[in-house]
């Protein structure tokens, strides 16, 4: 028997009336009447559906910050993703010129935030708690392909090496990622950044080293546009000695950021050294120096840095010169990415690379005056390096070869060397001295050397790290003892008995921050045959380094009496002097020679 309700159904085509009724009368179906307001409710509970429900689900997550490197300078153009499971596709944002970056709409949960850039290793911040209705930022930092060990130097020490984060950008090296909440309903706050320095002022005094002797007042600005553009300038001012004038240095530097990996800096120094002269002229120094250097990435395994320096010194006469540089990395991709290639040419051995560059202060040059002009200390190196990482450390092998011109050979003692001497003396510009305290500098013959470098870097207990280097090579002697004829003096290398033999030496270091007092220390003690007076490889990272030496920068916390900001420094060169050799002169005076003169320098710094 056939329900009569579904006769009731009343469509408004017939042909569907039809196709109702004809099932109906089969028995194959039974249809219930539909009211026909019915139709209007199906359909706006359709439309109304997706807003219910999105009210009813929790609110969207958000994750927002900055990409930068090691060296805390922002990175446009970084891709940043955010993974996480069962997430079909990762949802991706690239930095702007800030190295800014923001994804929202994300649904609550765990996540993985991902950085990647050319020429950088990509970081990740994992396990990451996104909560509904608030941001969170995440600050990454990549790491270049380059970065050896994020340690060991690869060129000589600076004057003012401990004050890593008194840099071009006036930023700590050590930027890691941090990690902030933001509650949903209130403005997301800027980023701030990070207290940086802007002004800092300092007093030193001691015996420095040649050149930088007696009491120096120091004070430097840096100036940071934001956009990867910064500038440094140095006023040292020191205090008049031995019945001189003072010492003064002035030092400009710009650095400006170039596209991914590329980047361009300049330093133009200008130094008068009135203290500085011959042993009777005394006519003191000057000079003035313009160094600059790029460095470019082509692709993600080869980076290139070129520049060099040009100067002109001033002292019983002028001379002019020229040290230029190229040094090329080669880092392979895959299963070779834990090696390193490189190629060095350097003239200079304060400047062999862009890193050179991060400190505005110059060395004093050694020039001596001659028949043929001024000569000046030169030199060339050449190397060919390959590196492998091991863990967080690094073990690298270099082969060298040097033509030294006119390598420089210091010593002290000259109030004892050289009182007495009479004014007529005919070698009125046989050396520069330091009459602020007592060291010499003259220029040896030249030579060549050839041999192996060796480093190995590891990191210790803390943020402590060890290095350990081995070279092979030549370096020059001092002649023997009663051979020194001070009237045969006459220009660079003109100094008797002095000759260049095969050598080796060995050096062990330790530097980083003791994590509880912030103390900034490095200590290394270098072994060498006590009767060189040149290093062995003068272009390692340690060629200016003898013997026994150590640095340390203390922060000074005390409340409601003193500045925040101060730092207690001293830096000790060849503390137990080690490696002097007394000859004596035609006149019975004495003459030392060392390869490292012992330096001890300390005082105050005030960063505000």
């Amino acid at each position: 028997m056939v329900d009569d309700t579904a006769l009731l159904v009343r469509p408004r085509f017939p042909g569907l009336r039809k196709f109702g009724e004809g099932q109906a009368h089969r028995g194959l179906t039974v249809q219930r009447s539909v009211p026909q307001f019915g139709l209007g409710l199906v359909l706006l509970a359709l439309v109304l559906l997706p807003a219910v429900c999105e009210a009813a689900a929790p609110p969207g997550a958000a994750v927002t910050g900055v990409v930068r490197d090691a060296k805390g300078i922002a990175q446009p153009g970084a891709l940043v993703q955010v993974i996480a499971v069962g997430l079909n596709a990762p949802k991706t944002a690239f930095t702007d010129l800030q190295g800014r970056y923001s994804i929202s709409n994300l649904i609550p949960g765990r996540y993985a935030v991902q950085a990647s850039a050319a020429l950088f290793v990509s970081t990740t911040k994992d396990n990451l708690e996104l909560r509904p209705g608030r941001r969170t930022v995440v600050n990454l930092t990549l790491a270049s392909l380059f970065d050896r060990s994020g340690w060991l130097p690869a060129e000589r020490r600076k004057a003012d090496d401990l004050s890593d984060d008194w840099k071009w950008t006036l930023r700590s090296s050590a930027n890691r990622p941090m990690l902030r909440l933001v509650d949903d309903g209130l403005a997301s706050p800027p980023e701030k950044a990070r207290k940086r320095p802007q002004v800092r002022e300092s007093f030193r005094s001691g015996d420095g080293g040649f050149g930088y002797g007696g009491s120096h007042n120091v004070v430097e600005q840096g100036f940071d546009s934001g956009d990867g553009s910064s500038a440094v300038l140095r006023l040292d001012i020191g205090l008049p000695a031995a019945g001189l004038m003072p010492s003064s240095e002035v030092g400009v530097g710009f650095g400006r950021q170039l596209g991914f990996a590329g980047a361009v800096r300049t330093v133009v120094s200008y130094q008068n050294n009135p203290e500085i002269g011959g042993w009777v002229n005394g006519e003191g120094m000057s000079s003035v120096v313009m160094a600059s250097a790029q460095q470019m990435a082509f692709g993600d395994t080869i980076r290139v840095e070129l520049g060099g320096e040009v100067y002109a010194v001033r002292t019983s006469g002028y001379g002019l010169g020229s040290a230029p540089f190229v040094r090329v990395t080669f880092a392979p991709t895959g299963a070779a990415g834990n090696w390193t290639i490189g190629y060095r040419m350097a003239t200079a051995q304060d400047l062999q690379g862009f890193d050179d560059l991060n400190a505005v202060q110059r060395d004093v040059p050694v020039a001596m005056a001659s028949t043929r002009g001024v000569q000046l200390e030169h030199g060339r190196h050449q190397e060919l390096s390959i590196m492998r990482k091991a863990g967080r450390g690094s073990v690298q092998l270099a082969v060298y070869h040097d033509d030294m011109d006119h390598p420089a050979v210091g010593g002290g003692e000259i109030a004892a060397a050289f009182s007495g001497m009479p004014e007529a003396s005919p070698v009125p510009s046989a050396f520069l001295t330091d009459a602020s305290d007592g060291t010499l500098r003259f220029l040896g013959p030249g030579y060549a050397s050839q041999g192996v470098n060796i480093q190995i870097t590891q990191p210790l207990s803390g943020g402590i790290w060890a290095a350990l280097e081995y070279s092979t090579g030549s370096a020059l002697t001092g002649p023997q003892a009663g051979k020194v004829g001070m009237t045969a003096l006459s220009g660079p290398g003109a100094l008797p008995g002095l000759r260049s033999i095969s050598s080796q030496e060995a050096t062990l270091a330790m530097r980083g921050i003791v994590e509880r007092s912030g103390t900034k220390v490095r200590a290394a003690y270098r072994w060498q045959p006590a009767g060189l007076v040149t290093a062995v490889d003068p272009y390692r990272p340690f060629g200016d380094q003898a013997y026994l030496s150590l640095a340390a920068r203390q922060p000074i916390h005390v409340r409601r009496f003193l500045p925040p900001g101060l730092e207690a420094t001293v830096d000790i060169t060849n503390l137990l002097a080690q490696g002097y050799r007394p000859f004596l002169s035609a006149d019975g005076r004495t003459l030392y020679l060392a390869q490292a003169p012992r330096t001890i320098e300390g005082g105050l710094c005030l960063t505000f």
